[in-house]
């Protein structure tokens, strides 16, 4: 009969013909069964953990006679770890049958309801509804259901045994709900390393019930539940601290209690325990063992009797010597799962450092991508030309031969006896129209009459195939336009992208050290910091966020935080944002930045051509961010309406591609490109843009086919000038860039070609308007661009010949506010490498 069953399970046993070991393993590895095994306890480290808690689980009780934490379990184990679930219901029958006494109806009245759970469960998925959420309903079902049958066919049916099968059937619903919380953290399936507060707890929860099960198991007279209890407080206790392993104790010992009616004191005992462990946690381990067995021992002494104080401080010394003999790693991995700890915000840092990183190389690949797609676009602009002149000589020939040469008598004499003479003769007529398109028989040459007899006719033909000619070369040229503003654009684009990605990257280091090299200093004043997030330490580019608590009317991140942050970092630092949480007390995020080392004052004065109230010239004064400011003035060709559109668009997109991070040269060729495009007439405009650094005063001038502008120094007038043609006139423009360093006190006077060509040709412009400026007394800036755009109205005698815009910016040192503060002991903050 066992060879037969043999035979049955295992095939291979036919074939084997030796029944040594070797053979007799790798037969007994090859069957189905086996593999499927050895699967299952090598795929999740965390298998062997998950069936000796559904053991422990499954001789857990409470008051003796209620079993609600197996089948709660089973249900959550079943949805989020299936291939154990039949192995996790066998290790709760197996430990419900080592519960005396009365262990086998236990076990029984378990599986039943393991048994009635799977039922529900694959009766919900014949009609596709078997999902988690159903769960607790599920096993509230199970549990009543099978606690009512016993008590139905029990030797007698009481209000008290039906108040425990509700009772039981409601604690396993609850608890169904608690699992679902907490075991995802041994399944994996939890994808961030931090829990809310009620998954801590839940968690918590779960592991005192597994307790639970070690009710009666004593070595030595020391109480298994009272020791791995200890143990469990201590490691919470040096993860979270005081408030944490207070938390553990509280709930530990309640469940421990309801296990044990014997042991109520437990609860008070390791809330206690918990607390002092927790609150020596700074001197880590021998600090955190030390408050456990002191807090044990006190309340002991007031609790228990001499036997058990005696029993409770060897049961902490075990616990504690677990404690110190666990690997530092186990606490560290407790601790990244609670909000509030250093190990916490590490991984937070990491897994936002990681998130930075990825997105830094997708950015990065895309910034390839157009990179190369500009490249493509460019080698096909280089590469293909407009128009090739023996393409064009041989298109009008074949035409010419095809509309008058076929029908004519005398075709054989001119393109086979005078071939070279014939198409010399085309050739020239051809020159003749391209340069004077409408050129009439009578003035051609004599000698050509002579030589065709159908002048007139070769002559109408060759007209129709050159404005064939002139419009297929227009759209040609549109198409060439088209691919190099594409080019260009997505060259840009690429630009744009790759300094994102650096950005990114930049902002991906971690500054701990200098965060709390912060956070020290203004604790050192009294502050209360909730949080420091160092965004970037850049010198003229740092960004730090601090969230504390404020008073109202105090202002403390001006008066304080700024000027402390300002000396440790040694540069000004300004507050760039505030937003405010609560009423008159309460929390505040503030976000500190570079303050600027110089100020930009403005001032504009305008006419319009004839005293019009619309003038086509436009103008614009603004932050661009990363401390730029744009002083901008635009011409449009003309005057009135359409000048005024050509100017203000002009102006409009190159502020917005200089915003954006596109290098100068190149959003001046692309507004070329879109004003080139955007209307078949010649429209351009004149672009006239200072770009000062508001750190270093350093600034760049962009002159496209503008007018001279002027720096006034003391009494000096200095003139800035390049030439450079207006945009929208050709397509490949070239742009003349001028740097000049200015300095505090130094004013900038931009002006349109209405005012500078206001004294006319016979006198020297540059003199001219030297001389009013240097005549000008005002240092505001508005007042200046008043006289000034007077003085030129009054020298045209009270008549404006052209549209009339003057700007001028005053540059001087920016004066912060409140001065340094500076505190004894705290050293200037070190900053990191910058990312290249």
């Amino acid at each position: 009969m066992l060879n037969k069953w043999n035979v049955t399970l295992f095939p291979g046993m036919r074939k084997a013909k030796a029944w040594d070991k070797g053979a007799m393993r790798k037969m007994l590895l090859d069957q189905p069964i086996i593999q499927r095994a050895g699967r299952l306890f090598a795929v999740n480290k965390w298998t062997g953990l998950l069936l000796a808690m559904s053991f422990l689980l499954g001789r857990a009780t409470i008051l003796d006679e209620l079993a609600p934490f197996a089948v709660a379990f089973f249900a959550v184990i079943r949805f989020m770890r299936r291939d154990i679930a039949w192995f996790a219901g066998a290790a709760m029958v197996g430990g419900a049958l080592l519960t005396p006494p009365g262990a086998h109806l236990h076990a029984i009245e378990i599986a039943v309801e393991l048994l009635i759970f799977a039922l529900l469960q694959k009766g919900l998925e014949s009609f596709e509804r078997a999902d988690l959420s159903y769960a607790p309903i599920m096993v509230f079902t199970s549990t009543f259901f099978v606690g009512m049958f016993g008590a139905v066919i029990g030797p007698s049916l009481t209000w008290y045994t039906l108040a425990m099968t509700v009772m039981d059937a409601l604690l396993s619903f609850v608890l169904t709900l608690v699992f679902i919380q907490a075991v995802p953290v041994f399944t994996y399936r939890k994808k961030h390393y931090q829990l809310r507060g009620e998954e801590i707890l839940c968690l918590v929860i779960l592991l005192a019930s597994v307790m639970t099960g070690t009710v009666g198991w004593e070595i030595q007279g020391l109480s298994a539940e009272h020791v791995l209890s200890r143990y469990l407080i201590l490691l919470f206790a040096l993860a979270g601290g005081a408030p944490l392993g207070a938390s553990v104790g509280v709930i530990t010992g309640l469940i421990l209690s309801l296990a044990d009616t014997s042991a109520l004191y437990q609860m008070s005992l390791l809330a206690f325990s918990g607390m002092l462990a927790g609150m020596l946690r700074e001197g880590r381990k021998w600090a955190v063992g030390f408050g456990m067995l002191l807090g044990s021992s006190i309340l002991s002494i007031y609790i228990a009797g001499p036997a058990d104080v005696m029993s409770s401080t060897w049961e902490s010394c075990v616990a504690v010597l677990f404690f110190l003999l666990t690997p530092k790693k186990t606490v560290q991995v407790i601790a990244k799962y609670v909000p509030g700890t250093q190990e916490h915000a590490k991984t937070q840092h990491e897994y936002a450092k990681r998130v930075r990183d990825i997105t830094a190389g997708r950015v990065a690949q895309f910034s390839q991508v157009f990179k190369q797609l500009a490249r493509s676009f460019g080698q096909v602009s280089s590469t293909g030309e407009i128009a090739k002149r023996s393409e064009e000589i041989d298109h009008f020939m074949n035409a010419v031969t095809q509309g008058a040469c076929a029908t004519c008598f005398r075709k054989n004499t001119c393109w086979e006896g005078r071939f070279y003479q014939t198409y010399k003769l085309m050739t020239e007529m051809m020159t003749a129209i391209e340069e004077k398109p409408d050129i009439t028989p009578d003035e051609l040459p004599a000698r050509w009459l002579k030589m065709c007899a159908k002048t007139d006719q070769v002559l109408d033909i060759m007209k129709h195939e050159y404005d064939l000619y002139q419009h297929d070369l227009h759209w040609k040229r549109q198409i060439y336009d088209s691919r190099q503003l594409v080019a260009e654009q997505l060259s840009g684009v690429s630009q744009v992208m790759e300094d994102l990605a650096r950005e990114i990257q930049r902002e991906g280091q971690a500054m701990y050290k200098q965060e709390e090299q912060i956070r020290e200093a203004l604790e050192k004043m009294g502050l209360s910091i909730h949080s420091i997030d160092i965004v970037s330490l850049d010198h003229g580019n740092v960004e730090i966020e601090i969230v504390h608590a404020y008073t109202r009317g105090f202002d403390e991140c001006r008066k304080i935080i700024a000027p402390l942050l300002s000396d440790i970092l040694g540069e000004h630092i300004a507050v760039m944002n505030e937003i405010h949480h609560g009423g008159r007390e309460g929390l505040a995020t503030v976000t500190f930045g570079s303050a600027k080392a110089f100020e930009i004052t403005t001032g504009v004065a305008g006419t319009a051509k004839g005293g019009d109230m619309l003038s086509g010239d436009s103008f614009s004064a603004k932050e661009l961010g990363n401390g730029t400011f744009a002083v901008a003035i635009s011409d449009g060709m003309g005057n009135g309406e359409r000048a005024r559109l050509e100017s203000s668009t002009a102006l409009n997109i190159l502020e917005q591609l200089l915003q954006s991070g596109m290098e100068e040269t190149l959003a001046i060729k692309s507004v070329n490109s879109i004003l080139m495009l955007r209307s078949p007439d010649e429209v351009y405009a004149t672009v006239d843009m200072a770009l000062i650094d508001q750190y270093t005063a350093r600034t760049t001038f962009m002159k496209i086919g503008s007018s001279p502008s002027f720096i006034k120094r003391g009494s000096e007038v200095i003139p800035v000038t390049a030439s450079n043609l207006p945009i929208g006139i050709i397509q490949d423009i070239e742009v003349d860039l001028v740097s000049v360093q200015l300095y505090p006190g130094d004013t900038l006077i931009m002006m349109t070609d209405g005012i500078y060509d206001a004294p006319g040709p016979a006198v020297n412009k540059e003199l001219w308007i030297k001389r009013l400026i240097q005549e000008i007394q005002a240092e505001d800036p508005q007042e200046i661009a008043d006289c000034l755009l007077e003085s030129v109205i009054r020298y045209q005698k009270n008549v404006i010949h052209d549209d009339m815009t003057v700007v001028v910016a005053n540059i001087d040192h920016m004066q912060p506010e409140w001065a340094t503060l500076h505190i004894p002991g705290i050293s200037r903050l070190e900053r990191p490498r910058t990312v290249s």
